[in-house]
């Protein structure tokens, strides 16, 4: 069946083209170069464009023919789409950067689309949030938030004082996560130590205050459970099943350290694209399809979303955890719901654009904590974000949606503004300001972490 589909499509495909002439076709890009392609992600619920993608035909409609499959870890799936066992994946941020500049395994990797924004949560065992809990503000019986990391400092002293390491969780080294975790932890006054990459230390815990580590998403909640660290920073729907289990709590959404925040790119090695432009074209319209689908009308998408994600072989989690999230509320402490309707953006805000100034943010805390071992100028971060992020393959794609009828030009107002910079961004929970376009003289603004030429 899925056969004869597809020969269908490929001589409707052909006709339109042939018989356009000229007229805008919704075919201009021409047919894909690749048509069979399997991309990789990670269970968790941004994963959501892809598995929309799939699940609603947008990639059919596209002539391409996906095989989404789970991957055990971060690591795993970097290195499959490196070595072209994978097309492409659902990817962190930070993740094409990383391996473009060679922190970690050396690649081009590229990202033609943000896949979302927000979506992360700081979760605190029970044991420590108890211990928090008396340095939380209150208002009306229930904590007031957001919480600030100086709530935790005095827990970390009794553990210190009693010679033992306080522990938590994030899932990479160049996640999201670990910054998030790291910044709320250093606006809290507590340092989350340092790399060194050029004396072979890549533990990141020089002159650590509290001790971060790698644990896979999924397994997040258990090795908390089991005491192997006292808090984490992770992406849903694992922050929730922490809540559904009773075992710990969060403390922060990461909306609130960081107002609409990038999250999840879509990865792909640059000479992935060389070969098959109009395949990745027709990827990133199949996506932007997804992401609109998930935002549309007040959300009122998410619940078929949330079926969609809590197939096994999607994210898998039970139907209510997912729609904690995913609908737009948030739970805290157990009963403590509250709403949070940009906890997942998918397409508004432009969350779909790949803009460079997010990926100098990344670079900026790559300096930060030592990952980037030297100082750089100004122009070496503007040059390498412009190599890995390419709002130029993004804007092909929405001038076809457009053509097609599929969308107007209003709903990509801000693309047409842009020049790739969102602008001066004073929404950190510290009241500190970003400029992308001034990266080192933000890195001077910060209280912890390098500066300069200091080095790690």
């Amino acid at each position: 069946m899925k056969l004869k589909r597809r020969t269908l499509l490929k001589h409707s495909l052909a006709a339109l083209a042939i018989s356009a002439l000229g007229t805008s076709s919704a075919y201009a890009v021409g047919y894909p170069e690749k048509e069979d392609l399997k991309f990789g992600f990670i269970k968790l619920t941004d994963m959501a464009p892809l598995a929309v993608a799939y699940e609603k035909g947008f990639f059919e409609d596209e002539g391409l023919y996906v095989q989404l499959e789970a991957q055990a870890n971060w690591k795993v799936l970097l290195d499959r789409v490196i070595d072209g066992q994978l097309d492409g994946a659902h990817m962190l941020a930070g993740q094409p950067i990383a391996a473009t500049i060679g922190y970690g395994t050396k690649a081009d990797v590229i990202t033609p689309i943000s896949m979302d924004l927000n979506g992360n949560a700081i979760t605190v065992s029970n044991k420590t949030w108890q211990a928090m809990k008396e340095h939380v503000p209150s208002e009306g019986g229930k904590p007031v938030h957001p919480i600030s990391a100086e709530a935790l400092k005095p827990v970390v002293k009794s553990y210190k004082d009693a010679g033992k390491p306080f522990k938590m969780g994030m899932v990479f080294p160049v996640s999201t996560h670990n910054y998030e975790l790291r910044y709320w932890l250093a606006a809290g006054g507590l340092n989350p130590g340092f790399y060194a990459p050029k004396s072979g230390d890549t533990s990141g815990t020089l002159k650590a205050d509290v001790l971060l580590s790698v644990t896979p998403p999924p397994q997040m909640p258990a090795t908390m459970e089991a005491g192997t660290i006292e808090g984490y920073c992770v992406g849903e729907p694992w922050n929730q099943q922490a809540v559904f289990k009773g075992i710990g709590v969060p403390v922060i959404s990461d909306n609130s350290i960081q107002k609409n925040n990038p999250e999840k790119v879509f990865g792909l090695r640059e000479d992935f694209y060389q070969k098959y432009p109009n395949t990745t074209i027709r990827v990133v319209k199949a996506m932007i399809r997804a992401a609109h689908w998930l935002d549309e009308q007040n959300n009122k998408n998410r619940p078929d979303a949330v079926k969609i994600l809590a197939k096994p072989n999607y994210v898998g989690a039970d139907y209510k955890v997912i729609a904690n999230s995913m609908t737009g509320t948030f739970e805290y402490e157990k009963g403590d719901k509250r709403s949070e309707p940009d906890f997942n953006v998918f397409f508004r805000y432009n969350a779909t654009y790949p803009y460079y100034s997010d990926a100098i943010w990344y670079m900026t805390q790559m300096r930060r904590w030592g990952q980037i071992a030297e100082q750089k100028t100004d122009d070496w971060y503007k040059d390498m974000a412009k190599k890995v992020y390419r709002p130029d393959i993004y804007k092909i794609a929405v001038e076809e949606l457009i053509k097609e009828g599929k969308f107007s030009k209003t709903d990509f107002a801000e693309v047409y503004k842009t020049d790739g910079f969102r602008g001066v961004q004073d929404d950190f929970m510290d009241g500190i300001s970003y400029d992308g376009s001034k990266p080192n003289a933000y890195i001077e603004s910060m209280k912890i972490g390098l500066k300069g030429n200091q080095q790690p």
